[in-house]
């Protein structure tokens, strides 16, 4: 059952968003018929994995040490961090903004043009190696699969849209954080990002870290 619900929720994030099958959806239904109805989607799917991965059974597969998990604990920093900056500034790639395609790249969008994605992707990683049961990594890898090829299906999106002010995007920014700053087409510009982000960030991490073992019944660190 949880292999089921997993690939329902990725099937309807990567089979129908940003392809083809949304177009001609959208074409029927129109934008926002069609996002009430994906969102509808998304939360019984959603629900779906949740109950699946909590009736699931598991096997170990391997146990984290100590050491790894406090590695894996100090690398959610920068998921938190490229989450709340990744709504902290309207981003041409999140729902809704198309509209700035043609703007040009700032903050967090200079490092990666999918930073919440990444910060997605980095959640979902760093859960399955901390776990490692089988449950966990068919449940965290179904949004591992959605973050990663979410990625290239939203950029696809774009460029059938409004392809001219997609090539002006793609050539200043990258899927790869840094990478586009790496090759020389784009420049790190901390003060853009601004302290905001990266303290709600650190704050947030911070509570987390706090509360994960009542939230969730499981301390993501070993102490002692």
């Amino acid at each position: 059952m949880l292999m089921l619900a997993a690939l329902v929720w990725i099937g309807v994030h990567v089979g129908i968003a940003g392809t083809r099958l949304r177009d001609a959806i959208v074409a029927r239904t129109g934008e926002a018929g069609f996002r009430i109805g994906f969102s509808l989607a998304s939360v019984a799917a959603i629900a779906f994995l949740i109950r699946a991965w909590q009736a699931a059974e598991t096997v170990p597969l391997w146990f984290a040490p100590a050491w790894l998990r406090w590695v894996l604990a100090l690398l959610m920093l920068p998921a938190f961090i490229l989450f709340v900056a990744s709504v902290a500034r309207a981003n041409p790639t999140a729902v809704g903004g198309e509209a700035r395609l043609a703007a040009e790249p700032r903050g967090i969008q200079r490092i990666t043009r999918h930073p919440m994605l990444w910060s997605f992707a980095l959640w979902a990683a760093i859960h399955m190696l901390g776990n490692g049961d089988s449950a966990a990594l068919v449940f965290f890898g179904a949004f591992l699969v959605t973050a990663l090829a979410g990625m290239p299906s939203i950029d696809a999106k774009l460029a059938r849209r409004a392809p001219a002010a997609w090539a002006g995007l793609a050539a200043r920014t990258s899927i790869l954080p840094f990478g586009a700053i790496l090759a020389g087409r784009n420049r790190l510009v901390l003060r853009e990002i601004g302290w905001l982000p990266p303290v709600i960030g650190l704050l947030a991490w911070a509570a987390m870290l706090h509360l994960h073992g009542r939230l969730f019944g499981v301390s993501p660190l070993i102490l002692g």
